[in-house]
């Protein structure tokens, strides 16, 4: 194992069906203007609204709300965030919700006390807070993106067409605490449920397709990635399946709360590519990830054969005997193939409004990455959008 690292992750985690019993306890470390954020409302249909707000009420908060968050934020929306969290004089914004709710309120976070502009400062230049940040705690509904556990935040410029993450580099972007509770996913239309499942694998992909070392690391992603495929599958089969769900809300919150990443490069390449066509159509970012995944990961293959022949024996039970590396290596992205439409993702671009025509644009808002097995050119890059349409 290579490297030299850092690794230090301050969120404190309550897991299981009791867990919002705990915000009480934490509620009392903040003072007492709260600002509650939430999605398009399916958190007053279920119940859970009403849950966090009667603790609210109950630990004398006062509170206000930032409610119709979508799935993927715009910046028009975080400076009306901004504005309301501004007014309320907020000492602690209340995500409840999914990733989206949970990165949308760090960007208000690093972005309440700041004079600048958030989108030139975060999502153009990338710069990290130098202002006092408002602490961000989670109430987690639908699992994913990892956001409950990690600095990063996803903005869409509506104007431009661009969506942007940054991970801060500060520990103090990450949320303060997070409750974990499996019953709240339950609610989520299956659509979404398979997108977040796709979007737990790919993170541990893009962190394990990096590296030649013997790295601990790759170790633990294969683990992961064993149980996303195994729970997936009786998540399906059951969407009421309480242990499928808790290991896949698990398996989320570690596939991308930095542990797996150190000692590695990292190649964050499929979500450049799936953000630039999500920022484009607006569609659900897992499934954006499962229509690249395919062709980019076929297209590198060569330069890292060593790993994806690896990733076919450990995660896909791949029989190595008297097949070369390179067959070994195709019949485990064929297998992973297989499984992405066993779970029922999206596998082509089109499917999300996708043509042709938009492959110039796409490219051009396209971020290529190193630290992957292959630095993608311009024509690469529209390369692999054509054979994902």
């Amino acid at each position: 194992m290579f490297g030299n690292f850092t690794y230090c992750n301050p969120t404190k985690l309550y897991f299981g069906e009791d867990s919002l019993n705990n915000l009480k306890t934490e509620l009392q470390k903040y003072g007492n203007n709260v600002v509650l954020v939430y999605g398009g409302g399916s958190i007053r249909k279920n119940g859970i609204y009403d849950d966090v707000l009667r603790i609210l009420t109950e630990s004398g908060k006062n509170v206000a709300e930032i409610s119709g968050v979508m799935p993927n934020p715009t910046l028009s929306k975080l400076r009306a965030g901004i504005e309301i969290a501004r007014e309320h004089q907020a000492d602690l914004l209340l995500a409840v919700g999914g990733g989206s709710v949970c990165d949308y309120s760090k960007a208000v976070s690093v972005s309440v006390n700041c004079e600048e502009d958030p989108w030139e400062k975060y999502f153009v230049r990338f710069e990290e807070p130098e202002c006092r940040l408002v602490p961000v705690g989670c109430v987690l509904t639908m699992v994913g993106t990892g956001s409950e556990m990690n600095a990063g935040s996803v903005i869409t410029n509506e104007e431009t067409k661009q969506k942007i993450g940054h991970v801060f580099a500060s520990e103090n972007v990450m949320p303060r605490f997070t409750v974990l509770n499996p019953r709240y996913t339950m609610t989520l239309p299956e659509y979404q449920m398979v997108a977040g499942i796709y979007d737990i694998f790919n993170h541990i992909c893009e962190q394990y397709f990096s590296g030649e070392d013997d790295n601990t690391s790759d170790y633990i992603s294969e683990g992961l990635m064993r149980s996303v495929i195994h729970s997936s599958r009786a998540a399906v089969k059951d969407p009421q399946n309480y242990e499928a769900r808790s290991n896949l809300m698990w398996t989320a919150t570690w596939a991308l709360n930095t542990l797996i990443a150190k000692g590695k490069t990292t190649d964050w390449m499929v979500h450049m590519l799936g953000q630039a066509a999500g920022g484009y159509t607006g569609a659900t970012h897992g499934m954006t990830l499962a229509a690249v995944s395919l062709p980019y990961y076929r297209y590198i293959m060569p330069y890292g054969l060593a790993k994806f022949a690896r990733f076919a024996e450990n995660v896909w039970d791949i029989a190595p005997a008297g097949k070369t590396q390179e067959q070994i290596a195709a019949e485990g992205l064929a297998a992973m193939e297989d499984w992405m439409k066993e779970i029922g993702v999206v596998m082509k671009l089109s499917e999300l409004g996708v043509s042709e025509d938009m492959l110039e644009e796409l490219a051009d808002r396209t971020i290529p990455l190193k630290g992957g097995y292959k630095e993608l050119s311009r024509d690469e890059i529209i390369r692999v959008f054509r054979e994902s349409l």
